[in-house]
């Protein structure tokens, strides 16, 4: 049963580990992304800072630009825009175009020129036509949507796109002053396939941004860590402690996956962070603040595991309930985060796929394990019971025999 169960848990391993190597490969880029409403952009860059993406078809003819702006990880707390200055790199001159969530739900889209450094974005008419413009809020991602009619002799200009949080109502605030808010301008040359921004991937060549790569990164450790390792660790303490030939061998096994999921998942918090503050202080919301419970939790455990009582002693009790508590606790958290954190890293759905295959797995192997375990549980408490209470001999002695429960029980 041991061997059996092992080969289980390697199985699963070997699973994760070829499903997140295919699942990397597909990782999105602009280059892989289908739009909801159907819109097709020949062009598209990465840009490089703040979780950004541009597409646009140009027609030469009429020096008309179709472009579609793109902002993950966005909060409806917060504004996003896009904006290109024909008289340079700088923010006075900018025609933006502006998009946020308004209170009731729907998303408001405009144009505004900046004129001062302090501005909030008042609406306005912009140096050139926007037909249209529009904007979309769709699995944590802010999309705008417009038609420039820019003229034949623009084709190449600077670009600026920022977002920042809302002062109130209809009322753009700052955006921050450093980090990556002050990174995100470049160039962009409507007519070219190679065009770059800022340091951006171009949509021709093979490799994706460095924010794109860390991103896959921080996805990848914590999918891992909390997401697989954390929840496996907890089936090996669970179903094979039952075991008397399992013990101590289940105990070290549990220590060794929980462990291993803590140091990887801290390295992975720690690349969240990092992912923060490049993003100019913008937050995730409830994705980040899962995150710090999830660390706090953690380092819950690990303490838990350095005060660990004896198992006869009058405090394990207590000890038990402590670190189950933080424990379940812990997984329902990270497998809820590891899918707002895929929703946010992956739109197109491909490694949420994947992580709910490794849950069906784990759920397979829970499903059958539980009423083997508990057979074997209870058989152990008839053999017990009777154990307790033999014939009693001529010299009043009673046998005993083992009682089948590990001495690291309670773990």
């Amino acid at each position: 049963m041991q061997s059996a169960s092992m080969r289980s848990v390697f199985f699963l391993w070997a699973l994760m580990v070829f499903s997140l190597c295919v699942s990397r490969s597909r990782a999105q880029t602009c280059r892989n992304y289908t739009f909801t409403n159907k819109n097709t952009y020949a062009l598209c860059v990465d840009l490089p800072v703040l979780s950004s993406f541009l597409h646009w078809n140009y027609t030469q003819s009429t020096g008309t630009a179709d472009v579609a702006f793109r902002h993950t990880g966005a909060s409806t707390s917060r504004w996003i825009s896009w904006a290109i200055n024909p008289k340079g790199q700088r923010m006075v001159g900018c025609q933006a175009l502006v998009a946020y969530m308004t209170t009731s739900g729907s998303m408001y889209a405009y144009t505004s020129s900046v004129d001062s450094y302090s501005t909030d974005l008042p609406e306005g008419a912009l140096s050139f036509g926007v037909p249209s413009i529009s904007a979309t809020y769709e699995n944590g991602e802010m999309t705008i949507f417009a038609r420039l009619k820019l003229g034949t002799s623009m084709t190449s200009v600077s670009q600026v796109w920022e977002e920042g949080p809302m002062n109130g109502p209809g009322t753009p605030g700052r955006h921050s002053m450093g980090g990556a808010n002050v990174r995100s301008t470049g160039t962009l040359n409507f007519l070219s396939t190679s065009s770059t921004s800022g340091g951006g991937s171009p949509s021709g060549s093979s490799g994706i941004s460095s924010t794109e790569r860390k991103k896959n990164v921080h996805g990848v450790l914590n999918a891992v860590s909390w997401g697989v390792l954390m929840p496996t660790g907890v089936l090996l303490a669970r179903y094979l402690k039952v075991f008397k030939s399992a013990n101590p061998a289940w105990f070290y096994l549990h220590v060794t996956c929980q462990t291993s999921a803590y140091a990887v998942g801290i390295a992975g918090w720690v690349t969240g962070l990092r992912l923060g503050d490049e993003g100019g202080g913008s937050s995730v919301g409830t994705h980040g603040n899962i995150g710090m419970a999830l660390f706090i939790l953690a380092t819950l455990q690990v303490f838990a595991l350095l005060l660990r009582p004896k198992p006869d002693h009058k405090y394990r009790l207590y000890w038990n309930i402590y670190h189950h508590s933080c424990g379940y606790t812990a997984i329902a958290l990270s497998i809820v985060n590891v899918f707002i954190g895929l929703d946010l890293l992956d739109p197109t759905k491909v490694w949420k796929r994947t992580y709910i295959i490794i849950l069906v797995v784990l759920g397979c192997v829970a499903l059958i394990m539980e009423p083997v375990t508990w057979a074997v549980v209870i058989k152990k408490r008839r053999r017990e019971r009777s154990q307790k209470h033999p014939a009693v001999g001529m010299n009043g002695a009673h046998s005993n025999g083992y009682n089948g429960r590990s001495h690291e029980d309670g773990v």
